[in-house]
């Protein structure tokens, strides 16, 4: 598959925006959590989802509503406006649930915004966040790559100049149920969580929302997200491109994946943090030496490797913020950013919560009165070591798949923030795809150009 100027216009944004990129610690903390509740599991049985026939999809729901059903829920998701919203927003959005399981009353719920110039001939992006178990809608939407960010009014919003809806029709899927809006009137959907079933729920909810957005039906489609969702994004394509080449199907025009800073092998994950915090001196060359004489990170690691690295995940460090200012939490409910960086704020997510949580903007948004939270825990029953074999497998199938980092801009180049999954493993990552290198690894490109590893 070429790259088409849609692909070209993608990339570049994708690579000059990431910089701003502002996640708060309870997203990387959620990462933290997962990590530490599977390190104690010897290697995982479960198989990944890709070169498979036999993806299964409850093929009762993928029918949907009818099209004037459709069509009517299509004009009650539109939002005409937002409470606080800037004047001068030229560009249509909306907000609503698809059902992805009528008996269980499961629904996830989305937030799609068209791009304001020449929304017609622009591809169509799905966002997923990662965690497991983080929203979508407060993080990629309103703190990273949506069109506003929250003002510190906690009431009014302002526009991000480097919206990705710029040069894509972008959806933002809180997925699984229970993240974010999303719901199931089942409550053991909760306990249930997992790879496999929350790939087939975003299958069945893209499905469904093309029949609600039927004009999206045959436009380029590419699938993007960070960290966790460096397994969600190559399962859901693997569950796509199944469908497409295995079942008679609604064929879905996937044309790529873009995951940054993904977490994609759990063992590379773990040698590569530890590699990363002694690299950059934040302990010492015989704490270094003592971990990679107990551990050899892969499944034969014993309770000695994890007695020995305990600290890195009860310790004070925090491993994705090393050199960033971090936001302080006073006694009396009030926080602060620790020091000052030009273009940085350390506590953006207080003011994304608080506008959430008001009812009026859950109405705005169609969304269910609940009580909003930018991550949950979820019971999560599978999830394979690597998704090395299926980015594998997609490439083999011809799929496009860009694995990037998130590089800063000059006055943020130091700024740790956003680097949830280091460097270095990604590189190892990406090494193990076995794929002939296009062009040699570089640091300190010109901005908005682009490097490949």
């Amino acid at each position: 598959m070429g790259i088409d100027a849609c692909q070209t216009h993608l990339i570049f944004l994708l690579l000059v925006s990431v910089a701003v990129l502002h996640a708060h610690a309870s997203q990387q903390a959620q990462l933290e959590k997962f990590i530490l509740s599977r390190r104690a599991r010897t290697s995982s049985s479960e198989a990944s989802l890709h070169g498979s026939s036999g993806v299964g999809v409850r093929s009762s729901l993928l029918a949907g509503y009818s099209g004037s059903d459709q069509s009517a829920l299509k004009a009650a998701d539109k939002i005409p406006a937002l409470p606080g919203q800037p004047e001068g927003v030229d560009f249509d959005q909306y907000g609503g649930y698809v059902t992805v399981d009528e008996k269980n009353g499961r629904a996830l719920f989305y937030y799609f915004v068209e791009a304001p110039q020449d929304a017609s001939s622009k591809p169509l992006l799905l966002w997923l966040n990662g965690g497991p178990g983080c929203s979508s809608l407060g993080y990629g939407a309103m703190l990273e790559l949506g069109p506003f960010r929250v003002n510190k009014d906690n009431k009014t919003l302002s526009r991000n100049k480097h919206a990705w809806n710029e040069v894509a029709n972008v959806i933002f899927l809180e997925s699984p149920a229970g993240v974010g809006f999303s719901y199931s009137n089942t409550s053991s959907d909760y306990d249930e969580s997992g790879d496999s079933k929350t790939a087939e729920d975003a299958y069945i909810f893209l499905v469904n929302w093309l029949e609600r957005f039927p004009e999206y039906k045959t436009r380029a489609f590419y699938i993007s997200g960070e960290s966790y969702a460096g397994h969600y994004v190559p399962q859901l394509a693997a569950t796509i491109l199944s469908h497409n080449i295995y079942h008679n199907r609604t064929t879905i025009n996937l044309q790529g994946i873009l995951v940054g800073n993904p977490y994609l092998d759990r063992y590379k994950n773990q040698k590569g943090r530890f590699e990363y915090l002694w690299s950059h001196g934040l302990f010492s060359d015989e704490v270094w030496a003592n971990v990679t004489s107990h551990c050899n990170f892969n499944s034969s690691d014993a309770e000695a490797c994890l007695r020995t690295t305990d600290w890195f995940y009860y310790g004070p460090v925090d491993p994705y913020n090393i050199y960033a200012p971090i936001c302080i939490d006073e006694p009396d409910g009030s926080y602060h950013s620790s020091s000052y960086l030009p273009g940085y704020n350390a506590c953006d997510y207080y003011p994304t919560v608080t506008y959430l949580n008001d009812p009026v903007v859950q109405e705005a948004f169609h969304a269910r009165k609940t009580e909003w939270g930018g991550c949950v825990d979820l019971g999560w029953k599978d999830a394979p070591d690597s998704m090395v074999p299926t980015l594998k497998w997609l490439i083999k199938h011809g799929l496009p798949v860009w694995l990037f980092r998130y590089s800063g801009l000059p006055y943020l180049q130091n700024n740790q923030k956003c680097n949830e999954i280091p460097v270095v493993i990604l590189k190892c990552c990406v090494y193990k795809l076995s794929v002939e290198i296009s062009m040699p690894y570089a640091h300190s490109r010109p901005q908005g150009t682009r490097s490949k590893i």
